[in-house]
């Protein structure tokens, strides 16, 4: 006798995907077309046909640990061709989206993030906590006022936000979160394992895999309709390492010797042609130009671009102002004489770090662990 499975449709999933950038979802009427004109559709394993009907049926149980849907790229070549306009590309980037909130910890949080109402509250808590600790730790004149504040001083956000405490703030906070991100993403690959994981699999090889493909982006260059975006997700990724590098450098030469009492390789502020100024630079660049390009992108051809989901312009719209609102307060301490306005961009800049950081595991910034994670699954697996 064949097994009977008995299907409850999620409404509200529906509902959810729809409003996250899937709103032709029910067009689809299942001819496979999408499935067959994707480059990075394996014949042994298929996508995304069979998350369309899954997608239709509301059967998120099975869509928020299925891998297949990381294993998009959104090349958009599917939605390009789908003779129906049913844009399965959007369709997968509004599961990943409901992905980020459905193992969010804690679950509101990812709720907030989805959801443009929350925006101006999710902007207010940065600012507040910013604000409260210049109130309280920005150093005072003779006279009682902020010192930064007065006439003569020599533009120094150590006056402004002091890097001790603006350093604890940010390494404590990351810690949180790096905690609560860790729930969501065990979650996760929990459900990814729970059902094929077996004696097949070979974690070691996936993850060898998997970070070739990342850094070779060899996945993006397949794509036809979205190619360009291969340069442009490049340009963002070097930008990151860049200026991580850099933030390390500061970190490791300068603020740990000042902890211990010992004296720092280099003394703040720094200007170029310093090796942290460089890295800094070039983090800042890489960032500006990879995310303008995707966002012009969009803006021209919204069709054949994709992604077009609330989720996915508020990521690229953070990650370029965080880059832009980096090097302009550089400049502005550097070049003007306005001080007022090198402390406005500086804080402006630690907001949207805030945003970006704090925020990470419940914004679309969290595929990038998503992704590998359900990456090195599916290589280890041997689907390729």
């Amino acid at each position: 006798m064949i097994d009977r499975e008995v299907i409850t449709p999620d409404a509200q999933f529906i509902r959810t995907v729809k409003k996250a950038g899937g709103d032709t979802l029910k067009k689809c009427y299942q001819c496979a077309t999408c499935s067959v004109v994707c480059k990075l559709s394996p014949n042994k394993h298929p996508f995304p046909r069979k998350e369309m009907l899954w997608a239709q049926w509301g059967l998120k149980d099975r869509l928020v640990k299925d891998p297949d849907v990381w294993a998009c790229y959104q090349c958009n070549d599917c939605s390009k061709h789908c003779p129906r306009g049913a844009r399965p590309g959007d369709v997968l980037a509004g599961i990943r989206t409901y992905t980020y909130s459905n193992y969010s910890f804690p679950r509101f949080m990812g709720k907030a993030l989805a959801s443009p109402k929350a925006l101006p509250i999710l902007f207010l808590v940065p600012i507040v906590l910013l604000f409260a600790l210049m109130y309280l730790s920005a150093p005072l004149s003779p006279a009682g006022g902020f010192l930064f504040l007065q006439a003569g001083t020599p533009i120094d956000f150590n006056l402004f936000l002091p890097h001790h405490i603006t350093d604890a703030f940010f390494v404590v906070g990351n810690i949180i979160i790096f905690l609560f991100a860790f729930v969501g993403f065990w979650r996760f690959w929990k459900d990814l394992t729970s059902t094929s994981l077996n004696d097949d699999f070979s974690f070691r090889k996936g993850l060898v895999l998997t970070a070739k493909e990342i850094l070779s982006h060899s996945k993006f260059n397949k794509c036809e309709m979205n190619k360009p975006r291969a340069v442009a997700h490049y340009l963002v990724i070097a930008g990151f390492v860049s200026a991580f590098i850099s933030t390390g450098m500061v970190f490791v030469l300068i603020f740990i010797p000042d902890y211990i009492h010992l004296s720092p390789l280099w003394n703040l502020p720094l200007e170029l042609p310093n090796p942290v100024k460089i890295f800094g630079a070039l983090g800042g660049i890489g960032i500006l130009v990879g995310t303008l390009w995707m966002i012009i992108r969009r803006w021209k051809n919204r069709d054949d671009v994709g992604a077009n989901g609330y989720a996915d312009y508020l990521f690229l719209y953070i990650i370029f102002f965080t880059g832009l609102t980096g090097l302009l307060s550089w400049l502005f301490r550097w070049l003007s004489g306005v001080p007022l306005l090198a402390y406005i961009t500086y804080f402006s800049h630690l907001t949207f770090v805030f945003f970006l950081l704090w925020y990470m595991p419940y914004s679309k910034f969290a595929h990038m662990i998503y992704r590998t994670m359900a990456l090195v699954y599916l290589r280890g697996k041997g689907i390729e």
